[in-house]
């Protein structure tokens, strides 16, 4: 009998940011726990020695299916690749102390400063020249790859790919969604008792705009979980939820004890289904961000740049390590979809999950062409946006303003014309309660501390 090679043997893997030491290493930990998948992973990273450690690195791990190689051209990535990962680092931890501290002279605090706010909005402007560039090269290297985004803003990001590319095969991932699914399995079981259920039994209908999504409906088996939830928050709202695995907000600034998510479920009667630190940001910042003060009452972290210098250096001393191999990579259950999605692609199996699409009606009250997060059917070369329904009336006006001004920064990057991008910093929501003078202070301030990497806006 003659040997049908498989779809999934052999394939390629073009990995943008391949020097990454975090995502990259997630990667390679996940194609080695699936046995039925073999290939090449490219990596290519402006930092090409960073690539080099990750190969060697890749290549110890005890799994002879899968090679990595490391380029020092985009080209030699991206061509005949059936697969594209886009996780790149637009500038470096000077431009991201502005993103994040330089507004706080005005009043402004942002829990993160990569997704919204004058953080995310000029972490775009320096992205979005990145990723048309990496979208004509997909183009002309490997039209028919699929090209999976973590790269934030995720939404702009995503929305930049199909503008200028609008054949391309792109979605965004996300695990924020997974964190709250993991709430609610936590308060299945502190109210009815029901242990161990894994965030993958917790079936939920996803709608939003990414680190903004909430959930309409879920279920567990034959229970309705809003009902279960809305004891959970009543019982935790003023103490928050801080046990076990989720972390302590106090000791960890990625943690929270979820009470920006118990208050919003209670204003507005779904649930939001991101961290407490990325939801705050899209509210007006007089609900949770007044004050790092204010903050500390609702219970979660600003994340100060110094913090991920701090923890840069120790992955840092880590690739050290596993690259001097005086450390060996353990294999672990990373808890990320993304090798899944591969595997879903190639027909080796079903899986529904949320990522981040454009609009083609999967919520039919915001605008088409909208890049969106709901549920989406992955099988055999094909990705289908789950119909999700109608964005309540009680969040649709927060949706279709972050909707709008996602919309307004993608316009404004791709204009590459700095006075309109100014009148699109100065719509944002989190610069109500400034001035005209302190808005255009603020962005001046912010654009001449990045301006290495705005070169190209006149």
């Amino acid at each position: 009998m003659e040997y049908c090679e498989s779809r999934a043997e052999k394939i390629k893997i073009a990995y943008i940011g391949g020097g990454s030491r975090g995502w990259a290493w997630t990667l390679m930990n996940d194609l080695a726990k699936s046995e039925d998948m073999s290939g090449s992973v490219f990596l290519y990273d402006i930092d090409f020695e960073a690539a080099e450690h990750n190969e060697v690195i890749g290549n110890r791990i005890d799994c002879e299916r899968w090679k990595y190689i490391a380029v020092r051209s985009l080209e030699e990535t991206l061509c005949d690749a059936d697969f594209v990962i886009i996780s790149i680092l637009p500038g470096t931890f000077k431009e991201m102390e502005s993103d994040v501290h330089a507004p706080e002279e005005y009043g402004i605090y942002q829990s993160v400063g990569d997704t919204t706010g004058p953080g995310g909005f000029f972490r775009a402007l320096r992205t979005v020249p990145m990723i048309q560039k990496i979208a004509r090269k997909i183009k002309e290297c490997c039209p028919d790859a699929w090209v999976i985004n973590y790269t934030n803003p995720m939404a702009v990001c995503v929305g930049a790919l199909y503008r200028e590319f609008p054949g391309i095969k792109a979605f965004g991932c996300c695990h924020e969604v997974f964190g709250t699914q993991k709430l609610l399995s936590r308060a299945l079981e502190d109210v009815h008792g029901i242990k161990n259920i894994g965030r993958d039994k917790i079936c939920v209908n996803v709608v939003g705009i990414n680190h903004f999504t909430w959930f309409t409906q879920a279920q567990y088996r034959d229970i309705d979980l809003f009902e279960v939830y809305r004891q959970f928050v009543e019982k935790y709202y003023e103490t928050g939820y801080n046990v076990g695995p989720m972390g302590n907000w106090m000791n960890d600034c990625f943690q929270s004890a979820a009470r920006v998510r118990f208050d919003l479920f209670r204003r507005f009667g779904c649930i939001a289904a991101a961290g407490d630190r990325h939801l705050a940001e899209f509210m007006d910042k007089d609900d949770y961000l007044s004050s790092p003060e204010a903050v500390r009452g609702w219970m979660f972290g600003l994340t100060p740049v110094s913090w991920r210098i701090e923890d840069l250096k120790k992955r840092l001393a880590r690739s050290q390590r596993l690259f001097y191999d005086e450390e060996k990579f353990k294999l672990r259950n990373s808890g990320e979809e993304g090798v899944m999605q591969m595997r879903a692609l190639l027909g080796l199996s079903t899986l529904v999950t949320n990522v981040n699409l454009p609009n083609v009606g999967q919520l039919p009250n915001l605008p088409l062409g909208t890049i969106v997060e709901t549920n989406a059917v992955f099988k055999s070369d094909m990705l289908c946006p789950v119909q999700a329904g109608e964005i309540p009336d009680s969040i649709y006006d927060l949706v279709y303003r972050t909707a709008v001004e996602n919309n307004l920064t993608i316009d404004a990057a791709f204009s590459r014309d700095k006075e309109f991008a100014y009148e699109c910093f100065a719509d944002g929501h989190m610069l109500k309660g400034l001035d005209v003078a302190q808005k255009r202070e603020l962005f001046n301030k912010m654009f001449e501390n990045t301006k290495e990497y705005l070169t190209d806006y006149l």
